[in-house]
């Protein structure tokens, strides 16, 4: 499971690196497209790669001093798209809600008027 920085840092490193190619990014570029309230310095940053490359999130090439070679592998992808296809659920259950109610309204009516119209052949 991944925290809200690490994740932070898989989608910076997702748009900078589209379609799984490696592409050489610097540490300072990454920190500056954090979120202020989520920023990291480069020992924090250091700590996340490592943890991401070791999940399989990322491939690292090569780490030179705060400029790193890397790609998002299709894990890390995967990681990404379910989070995005959550959110969209999440947001659902809401109109599960109303079908239940409108369901539960229609059936009461119904029921409220076959016992109207027994009462009335019973007349």
């Amino acid at each position: 499971m991944l925290d809200i920085k690490s994740k932070l840092v898989l989608k910076i490193l997702s748009k900078e690196c589209p379609n799984g190619s490696f592409k050489i990014v610097e540490s300072k570029d990454i920190i500056s497209a954090m979120p202020s309230k989520y920023r990291v310095d480069i020992d924090g940053l250091d700590n996340i790669l490592i943890y991401l490359e070791r999940q399989e999130y990322i491939s690292i090439k090569y780490d030179d001093d705060g400029v790193y070679c890397l790609c998002v592998l299709p894990y890390g992808n995967e990681i990404l798209e379910t989070e995005q296809t959550q959110k969209r659920e999440g947001r659902n259950p809401s109109l599960l809600w109303k079908y239940a109610l409108t369901s539960f309204l229609t059936a009461f009516a119904a029921s409220l008027l076959s016992l109207l119209i027994a009462y009335l052949l019973k007349l």
